[in-house]
């Protein structure tokens, strides 16, 4: 039983880091800067980023390990999630791209004149 279970969760894994590498490229499309770093030829973890823009960035690695969401803004950390609910915050990430959401523009600084 053990073992069946084992392989079930390393295809879980596989499936997710496939599913988060094609969510990287699609944001990219959109116009986000997101990545998503696998190691090796395995497919066994990943290390996927997004920015949100206005210094909000979300961190989600998937491995063996475990599976974590970290969202940060401006460097400090506003929100750790792991397992099923990390998860299902990849959802949110998703309707980004599902409601094709483009990021939004920050207007240029403008100096003013004294």
């Amino acid at each position: 039983m053990f073992v069946r279970l084992a392989e079930q969760h390393r295809q879980f894994v596989k499936d997710l880091v496939m599913n988060l590498q094609a969510l990287a490229i699609v944001l990219e499309d959109l116009g986000y800067l997101a990545s998503c770093y696998t190691c090796g030829g395995q497919m066994n973890s990943a290390s996927f980023m997004v920015s949100l823009g206005d210094n909000h960035l979300i961190r989600f690695l998937v491995s063996d390990y475990g599976i974590t969401w970290t969202e940060m803004r401006d460097d400090r950390e506003l929100m750790k999630l792991e397992g099923a609910e990390a998860i299902q915050q990849l959802q949110e990430l998703a309707n980004l791209a599902k409601f094709k959401i483009e990021p939004t523009q920050t207007a240029p600084v403008v100096p003013t004149q004294v």
